[in-house]
Parts: C-alpha cells; sequence; structure tokens
C-alpha cells in the first residue's frame, strides 16, 4: 500500500511531465533515493524528503496531532 507522501510525489512528478530520473537531477538526490520514496520506503533521510519536495514549493515538518487528521 502507498502511503500519502509517496502518492504526492507521484503525482506531483507526473503533473509537471518529469521522469524518476528528471525528478532525481532537478532536487539533487540519487534515482535510488526517487524510487524508494515513490515506492512508499517508510526509512527515508527527511533532508532528502524535503529537496525533492522542495521543486514542488513543499517541505515535510513537525505537525502537532490534534491539528492534524491523528487527534482528537
Amino acid at each position: 500500500m502507498e502511503n500519502t507522501l509517496s502518492l504526492f510525489v507521484k503525482e506531483m512528478r507526473k503533473q509537471f511531465g518529469l521522469t524518476q530520473v528528471d525528478l532525481a537531477e532537478k532536487s539533487g538526490v540519487g534515482l535510488r533515493f526517487v524510487r524508494e520514496l515513490e515506492q512508499g520506503k517508510t526509512t527515508l533521510r527527511l533532508d532528502k524528503v524535503n529537496q525533492v519536495l522542495a521543486l514542488f514549493g513543499r517541505k515535510v515538518g513537525p505537525v502537532r496531532l490534534d491539528e492534524g487528521n491523528g487527534g482528537e
């Protein structure tokens, strides 16, 4: 099952007309990292995730559980 982050990256990459190779080159990460990110690998370096997300004007950061979907 794919997670929200992997689906977001894959969808944005396609919207921007990029291949995985293009995304890796433009964000400065390796092709293997892009593939693992899109496949939903659960252990990834956040600095590299943010390098990729920066191309789409996004970043990963701390979110309070009571402000997101996980808290009551």
